[in-house]
């Protein structure tokens, strides 16, 4: 029965993943607004909701190890599984020029994070604090980018426009199945890892994590098979400064959390390593190559290795 919810799971994500980008991509010409920032928005947010209701489950079941191993494991596995995946299947380039901004917003909320795990404990004002910090950085990037033309995206990756009910039943139903997906695979390999007497916290930072992710790595895949660098990195950016500032806020505000001296000591360091490397990637760089999605791949390999 854990074969058979995982298999069904894959086939779901695979499915929700291709409708997702395609309403993403019709609704950010309909809107007239950059690729970027819907893939930000709209695919960054709606590829997190299985972080989110994993963590408030884990949160009112009191595994808070899973909980709080769940976003920052995504967070990891969204940077190296996932963009070393799509490097790999082909270059990523040509990415929108304000991806700089948001990078800097995603490396400033990984050391917020950094700092509230080293008092052991992240309570509610935290969770309020978190929140206001995700509105200001929305309502400031679609001030910002509101009617800029789609200028960086090339033109053989511009999608169909389709009409508004279409493009709304797109994304709608992509995002439900994406979720139902992730949830049917995730129920599968945690029970299989429980099995195998993994620990809480290893379960978080690895089968959960990685299966709360791959609504993220079927979009990536999909969006890197069609060309949308866009989409792939702000599938990604989005996706972590919503696992940290909305996931972790909401969660600390409903319940909060407490923190094992673990993270504070090597998994939220390691997230913000990786978090720094790729923001410099970014900021500073116009391309990442396969040679460097396999360098990804490999770094997370060792990491899950220690971790197991």
């Amino acid at each position: 029965m854990d074969f058979l919810l995982i298999a069904a799971g894959l086939v779901a994500l695979y499915f929700g993943a291709e409708w997702l980008l395609r309403g993403a991509v019709s609704l950010s010409g309909k809107l007239n607004i950059p690729t970027l920032v819907v893939s930000l928005v709209i695919v960054g947010f709606g590829t997190s909701l299985p972080e989110l209701l994993v963590s408030l489950s884990a949160a009112f079941s009191g595994a808070s190890d899973i909980s709080i191993g769940n976003v920052v494991g995504s967070n990891i596995a969204n940077i190296m599984l996932i963009i070393g995946v799509s490097a790999i299947i082909y270059p990523i380039s040509n990415w929108n020029s304000s991806v700089k901004r948001d990078a800097l917003v995603m490396l400033a909320s990984s050391f917020v994070v950094l700092g509230l795990v080293q008092f052991s404990y992240i309570g509610r004002i935290a969770g309020i604090i978190m929140l206001l910090m995700l509105a200001a950085y929305l309502g400031y990037t679609y001030v910002k980018e509101s009617g800029k033309p789609d200028l960086d995206t090339p033109e053989e990756a511009k999608g169909e426009m389709l009409s508004w009910p279409f493009t709304s039943a797109l994304i709608a139903l992509g995002l439900v199945i994406l979720f139902g997906g992730a949830e049917l695979l995730i129920r599968g390999a945690t029970s299989l890892a429980r099995e195998f007497g993994i620990p809480e916290a290893v379960i978080g930072l690895t089968v959960v994590a990685v299966g709360t992710s791959l609504p993220e790595l079927a979009t990536a895949i999909s969006a890197s098979l069609k060309r949308h660098s866009d989409i792939m990195i702000g599938n990604v950016v989005g996706s972590n400064i919503f696992n940290l500032l909305c996931i972790l806020g909401i969660t600390a505000l409903v319940l909060p959390i407490p923190v094992a001296s673990r993270f504070s000591t090597f998994d939220v360091p390691v997230m913000v390593g990786v978090t720094a490397v790729f923001a410099g990637m970014l900021f500073f760089g116009r391309k990442i190559g396969r040679g460097a999605g396999v360098i990804m791949l490999a770094l997370y390999a060792g990491y899950t290795f220690a971790l197991l």
